[in-house]
C-alpha cells in the first residue's frame, strides 16, 4: 500500500510538473523578453525548483569517455562483461595496447543510490588502473522468478567475482560493502582457494560499527528486527517487472538520507535559487549534477536489507567472532595472502573513525608489511571517495598501497 500511495502522490502532481517545466523553458527561451530581467529569472528559478522537487530521477549514466594514461588521452568503452539477476559486472575497458595496469574490482554500495555515485572514484582510478564496478541492479526490476538476494548471496557475488577476475585482483570496498567484501575474502582465505584477492582496501565502511557509533548505527541497534519488518519494507506493485517483491523502497530511504542532514539540503536549495536568479550557471550546474546523482535511488530486497540490520549492526557478528554464512564460519583471521588497507574520514558521520580500522585487529594473521590505514582530516563519509582530498590525498595512498602488493 505504501508504495501505491507515493505512485499515486507522484502521478497527481504531474499536472504541476508540466507546467513548472513549461514555465521554465518558457523564461529561460532567449527570444522571450523577461527572461533578461529580474523577474523572468526569478520566475524560472522558482519553476525549475518546483520541477526538481516533484521529480523521480532516473538511474544516472557514468558518461566517462577518455582518460589519461602516461600522458596519452585514450578512449574507454563501458561494458558489461558478466551477469547475475541483482548484478552486472561493468568493465572501463581501454584499447588494446594499452600497458598493463592493476586489476582493480571496485565494489559499490548496495544502500539506495546507485554505483553512479562512484563516478568521482571511478574516473580517478581509471587513469592507473584496470577498473570493474559492480553494477547493482534495482530490486524493483528484477522478477520473483530470479529468487531471493540476501547478505549470503552478496557474500558468494562478491567472491564469484573475484574468481571471475582471477588471482592478480585488488578489491576496493566503498562504505557498505567493506563487510560483505571482508566476509568473502575470509571464506575464501580460510578455503585455501586458490584464487585470492592480491588486496583489499576498506574505505568508510562499519567493520566493527559499535567502535564509534554513529545515528544510523544506533538506530538500527535500539529498535528490533520486527519494527524495520513493519515499518520500511514493502511490496513492489504489479506494474513493475518486480511485482510482488518484498524491498526496502528507495523513496524511503532517501528520505533518511536527506533528514541527516535537512539543514544543508534546504540551504543547497535556496542557493540553486539564487544562483540560477543571479543568472551564476556554473554554481547552479554544479548543485545540478550533485543532486541528479544523490536523488537518484534503488530499491533493496527485503531480505538483504533485514540480515544486514541484524547480522552487522544488531549481532555485531564480524567482531564478534559470530557470523556464519551458510554453514561457514566467518574468519578473517584466515586472511594471509591479500593485504589490508582502511581509509577513514575525521568527519565521517556514517562510519565514524574506529569502524573501518578494527579490520585490522579481526585480520590478526597479516603481518605489518601487509598493512597500511589511512586517516583522512576534514572529510565526511562522501569526501572519502569523491571530491578534491579523494584525488589528492586518498588516491595516492591507495594507488601506492595496490601497486606494492600487485606483484607479489
Amino acid at each position: 500500500m505504501l508504495y501505491h500511495l507515493y505512485d499515486m502522490q507522484h502521478a497527481a502532481m504531474g499536472p504541476m510538473r508540466f507546467w513548472a517545466e513549461a514555465a521554465q523553458r518558457t523564461f529561460q527561451n532567449p527570444l522571450v523578453p523577461l527572461s533578461y530581467t529580474k523577474l523572468g529569472r526569478t520566475v524560472a528559478a522558482g519553476a525549475e525548483l518546483l520541477e526538481r522537487t516533484t521529480r523521480r530521477f532516473g538511474k544516472p549514466a557514468f558518461g566517462l569517455g577518455e582518460t589519461v594514461v602516461q600522458g596519452q588521452t585514450v578512449p574507454i568503452t563501458e561494458r558489461i562483461v558478466t551477469s547475475t539477476p541483482f548484478c552486472n559486472l561493468l568493465h572501463f575497458a581501454k584499447p588494446d595496447g594499452t600497458p598493463a595496469q592493476p586489476r582493480v574490482l571496485l565494489v559499490a554500495p548496495m544502500s539506495g543510490h546507485h554505483a553512479t555515485l562512484l563516478r568521482g572514484t571511478v574516473e580517478a582510478l581509471i587513469a592507473d588502473h584496470d577498473v570493474f564496478v559492480t553494477d547493482w541492479i534495482d530490486a524493483r526490476l528484477v522478477p520473483t522468478s530470479a529468487g531471493a538476494f540476501d547478505l549470503d548471496d552478496y557474500i558468494e557475488t562478491v567472491s564469484g567475482l573475484i574468481r571471475f577476475l582471477g588471482e592478480r585482483t585488488h578489491v576496493v570496498a566503498v562504505c557498505q560493502p567493506a563487510v560483505p567484501v571482508m566476509a568473502a575474502v575470509s571464506l575464501m582465505a580460510a578455503a585455501d582457494e586458490p584464487v585470492q584477492a592480491r588486496s583489499m582496501t576498506l574505505m568508510g565502511g562499519p567493520i566493527d560499527p559499535m567502535a564509534n557509533p554513529t545515528t544510523p548505527v544506533k538506530l538500527a541497534v535500539e529498535r528490533p528486527l520486527s519494527w524495520f519488518e513493519q515499518s520500511v519494507i514493502t511490496t513492489v506493485p504489479m506494474y513493475y517487472p518486480g511485482a510482488f517483491r518484498k524491498v526496502y523502497p528507495g523513496f524511503i530511504q532517501l528520505s533518511g538520507f536527506m533528514s541527516m542532514n535537512l539543514d544543508r539540503h534546504i540551504d543547497a536549495h535556496v542557493n540553486l535559487f539564487r544562483h540560477l536568479v543571479k543568472g551564476d550557471g556554473d554554481s547552479a550546474e554544479q548543485h545540478r549534477r550533485f543532486y541528479d546523482e544523490y536523488l537518484s535511488v534503488m530499491d533493496l530486497s527485503a531480505e538483504f536489507y533485514l540480515q544486514t540490520i541484524e547480522t552487522v549492526f544488531q549481532k555485531h557478528a564480524l567482531p564478534n567472532g559470530t557470523w556464519v554464512s551458510r554453514g561457514r564460519k566467518v574468519e578473517p583471521a584466515a586472511i594471509r595472502k591479500t593485504a589490508l588497507m582502511t581509509v577513514e574520514g575525521e568527519l565521517d558521520d556514517i562510519s565514524a573513525p574506529g569502524q573501518t580500522i578494527a579490520a585490522h585487529r579481526l585480520c590478526s594473521s597479516l603481518p605489518e608489511t601487509m598493512r597500511k590505514t589511512h586517516y583522512q582530516e576534514k572529510v565526511g563519509h562522501y569526501g572519502i571517495f569523491n571530491g578534491r582530498r579523494w584525488r589528492e590525498n586518498i588516491l595516492p595512498q591507495i594507488r601506492d598501497f595496490i601497486r606494492s602488493h600487485d606483484d607479489a
